[in-house]
């Protein structure tokens, strides 16, 4: 049987004792809020179904993002630490004050459909709608927040849209390799040479250490990739030729083990060089603002494609684990496939 006492500031404190539970506590503003909380209490635990909700209702999603942050987020590669670190933001700004008791599937729902109306891509709203789902799965499984159900499950996600399509015309890329090999920094055009000659992304290419490169063999051992399954990308000789020119990189400093490295942090140490900021400047002089640096992974596979190589083949080189991921990833001029109809014919 619950025990209700009227506290000194006149609100009501419902508390269970029952042999096999946790004690149980609440305190409610009426003597009725009280007494209702306890008969459902009780009869939860005389099914066996009751769960301490206390601390779902305390912890506010703000509270809940926070910790995921400090605790499971280190535990992931770096470019998914920056990708949920900057989601969380708009994940906080909206929802930061309901507690996670609070957070149901229709105002969750409500956050996507404000989101899509903002026109943010549904790519973005998807690992949006991702972090906040492992986040309630990790507070049931781990944390023991007395929640009984992840929220997120029920909410439809956007659809993920159709692939991009960008393909860099003969006379883009030649304005394109004119503009890098004319940047002060050299590495900047090995590295454009590079990620359209194998398909690596750009992560992949910058933190390449000496000793993943082997001319000899004219091949690249990645172990730390976006899928984390380790590949080995074969070079063709332009990709080769890069790479010996920047292995032979005459002021690469002494010790230094990357092979496109940047200038000492504060602590000393250099970290892959950073051209993010000169490949946007560069592209909009070029006018060609649209092209993102990915755009150069899609090109690249797609002529893999057009080259003749079998989906096996590319996938192995891309390191794309699906062939249906590798379908959106590569788009065939139609203008060169006249040539193998013609075949046919």
């Amino acid at each position: 049987m619950a025990t209700l006492v009227k506290t000194s500031s006149g609100t009501w404190k419902a508390v269970i004792r029952k042999t096999g539970w946790p004690t149980a506590s609440k305190t409610f503003r009426t003597k009725r809020d009280a007494e209702d909380w306890s008969r459902r209490t009780e009869d939860e635990m005389v099914r066996g179904v009751y769960i301490q909700r206390s601390g779902s209702e305390r912890m506010t999603l703000e509270m809940a993002l926070k910790r995921y942050l400090t605790e499971v987020t280190p535990t992931k590669k770096a470019t998914t630490q920056r990708g949920e670190i900057s989601k969380s933001k708009s994940l906080i700004a909206d929802l930061g004050k309901y507690s996670l008791a609070a957070l149901s599937t229709e105002i969750i729902a409500g956050y996507r459909d404000k989101r899509i109306a903002a026109k943010i891509s549904n790519n973005t709203i998807r690992l949006e709608l991702a972090l906040l789902s492992h986040l309630y799965s990790t507070a049931i499984k781990e944390w023991g927040v007395g929640l009984t159900f992840n929220p997120v499950m029920n909410v439809r996600k956007p659809s993920p849209g159709e692939g991009r399509d960008r393909r860099l015309s003969k006379d883009e890329e030649a304005a394109l390799f004119k503009a890098v090999d004319a940047h002060s920094n050299p590495m900047l055009g090995w590295i454009v040479r590079i990620a359209l000659e194998t398909s690596m992304r750009s992560g992949e290419i910058t933190s390449l250490r000496l000793n993943q490169v082997d001319l000899a063999k004219r091949v690249v051992r990645l172990a730390d990739t976006k899928n984390e399954s380790a590949r080995t990308v074969p070079l063709n000789k332009r990709a080769t030729h890069a790479f010996r020119s920047a292995l032979e990189n005459g002021v690469r400093p002494s010790g230094c083990a990357l092979v496109f490295f940047g200038e000492p942090g504060k602590d000393g140490k250099r970290r892959p060089y950073a051209f993010t900021k000169v490949w946007g400047e560069l592209k909009k002089k070029l006018g060609m603002a649209d092209l993102r640096f990915h755009d150069l992974r899609h090109e690249a596979v797609s002529r893999l494609v057009e080259g003749g190589l079998s989906d096996q083949e590319v996938s192995a080189i891309s390191g794309h684990k699906s062939m249906q991921m590798l379908k959106r990833y590569t788009h065939l001029r139609a203008e060169d496939l006249v040539g193998k109809l013609d075949e046919i014919d």
